[in-house]
């Protein structure tokens, strides 16, 4: 499996339109190769170079299986953030350049959490679900 994005190349800058300094919504995400027998998929959007540690920026679930997710869409359940909000929230990094991890995960079922659960529980939730993950990565600093 593998997720790409027509915003920005894995590595690349992100567009700031998609972080706190622009539109914040979510960038269009594009996934190929999804396995046969996938029920769903789920979406994790972590920045590891946060000053408190990993910081969750998007969490989200029980998306049907599909080779897009639109731009500022919400394709599933969402989870709660670090931001304690759950949607979308893009990147801000207090200063610096921080990576942004997309994670992309296929599930061979559908998740029982209701909105606003932690990535804590998403991920005991897909546990010995995944049959595939993919993970795209993009950069951004403040202006």
């Amino acid at each position: 499996m593998k997720i790409t994005s027509e915003a920005f190349e894995n590595g690349e800058d992100i567009p700031s339109k998609y972080t706190c300094q622009g539109a914040d919504i979510n960038p269009p995400l594009s996934i190929d190769g999804i396995p046969e027998g996938t029920t769903s998929l789920a979406v994790i959007m972590e920045d590891p170079d946060a000053p408190v540690g990993i910081w969750d920026h998007w969490i989200v679930w029980n998306i049907h299986p599909t080779s897009t997710i639109a731009e500022g869409s919400v394709p599933g359940i969402q989870g709660l953030n670090d931001f304690i909000q759950a949607k979308y929230g893009g990147p801000c990094p207090p200063s610096g350049i921080h990576r942004y991890f997309f994670k992309v995960f296929a599930l061979d079922t559908y998740l029982d959490l209701k909105e606003g659960a932690k990535k804590e529980e998403l991920l005991a939730a897909m546990d010995g679900h995944v049959l595939d993950k993919a993970e795209l990565m993009g950069k951004y600093k403040r202006k």
